[in-house]
Parts: C-alpha cells; structure tokens; sequence
C-alpha cells in the first residue's frame, strides 16, 4: 500500500462525536508515550501530522486523519499514565474499550509495546479485549533502533509467546519512527485491510 494522503479531520472526546462509519478504521493502541502519533506520522511520510506531546497522556481523543481519501488511521488515547487523575484514566479507559467494543467500521488494530520493555499488565489487558472483541490487531514493537541489533530477534520472539495465545493476533512486527523500520510491512499488513 502506498499513502499518497493523510490529512487530520477531527478530534472526538465521546462516542458520538465519531465520524459516520462509512469508511473503515485502522486503529493505533498503545500506552501512552509509546509512539502512537510518530509511527502514524512515519507511515504517511508526513512530519508531525499526528501531534505528540512531550507530556505522555496528552493525548485524551480520538484522533481521525483521512489517508488516500479510503480510509482513516484513528489515533486512540494513550492508556496507562499514572499523574492524570483516576477519574481521568476511567473515562479515557471506557471511551477506549467502547470504541473497540462498539465501533463496526473498525477493521484492524495496531497494538503499539515498547520493545525496550516487557508488555505490562495494561497491555495484556488491552489485547485481551482485542481478542474478546474479535477485532484483527497486529503487535508493533515501537523504538527498535535503540535495541541492539543481536537483540531484535530474541525480542520479537518473546512478544510472540506472549501474545501467540491470542487467536486475533496476526503477528509481532519491529518498528522505529526514526529509522523506518518496519514501515513496509507494517503497509503491507494495513493493505489487507484497507
């Protein structure tokens, strides 16, 4: 697949201020400061479309940008963020499973870990709802040029233990924003689904 455009349509801090559904989704989940927004922004080869705050937890929408006029990449809120308040991280937790759990034009799902570090509790939780759903996702293990090369492999493999159990999952991919990394095959997955 190849995105000739990308554009930001619209922020949505509810379910109903979701676009129509007419067009299918491709969702980015991942904690926060996790790199959600830069590997949205490396896919469409456009700096900075997808804001990323210095501030893990900024993030407290859903975010809609149109790519090739077809579909939309929808950035979800980051999960996790241990200084917003409990009151904030409940809502910010039930606006994320209802839209996986209710959304119908949602047609896959980028799981975004950390590959410097384990997947935690939250992220289990989060492909366990994936897999409850029956919503397709892919694993993207984000910042892979800060591992060491002989590591790669090993680190792929451990995530595929960890999520091999999990029958919604299509696979474990690497990725870095700044390097590029994982790009092509993360397009080449997205193309089955767009």
């Amino acid at each position: 697949m190849k995105i000739t455009s990308a554009e930001f349509v619209t922020g949505a801090v509810s379910l109903s201020q979701l676009p129509d559904g007419a067009r299918k989704e491709i969702a980015f989940l991942g904690r926060s400061n996790v790199g959600k927004s830069s590997l949205i922004s490396s896919l469409c080869k456009i700096k900075k479309i997808a804001r990323s705050g210095r501030t893990p937890g900024k993030t407290r929408e859903i975010n809609y940008f149109l790519i090739n006029n077809q579909f939309y990449f929808v950035d979800l809120p980051g999960y996790g963020y241990a200084r917003l308040p409990d009151q904030m991280r409940a809502s910010l937790g039930a606006l994320i499973e209802g839209y996986l759990q209710n959304r119908k034009s949602l047609a896959f799902v980028i799981q975004l870990i950390d590959a410097r570090h384990e997947p935690t509790e939250l992220d289990k939780m989060m492909v366990g709802w994936l897999d409850y759903y029956g919503v397709p996702f892919e694993i993207v293990l984000t910042k892979s040029d800060k591992l060491a090369r002989s590591r790669k492999a090993a680190c792929v493999k451990e995530a595929e233990l960890v999520f091999s159990r999990f029958g919604a999952c299509r696979g474990v991919l690497l990725s870095s924003s700044d390097s590029g990394e994982g790009r092509k095959e993360i397009l080449q997955v997205l193309s089955e689904y767009c």
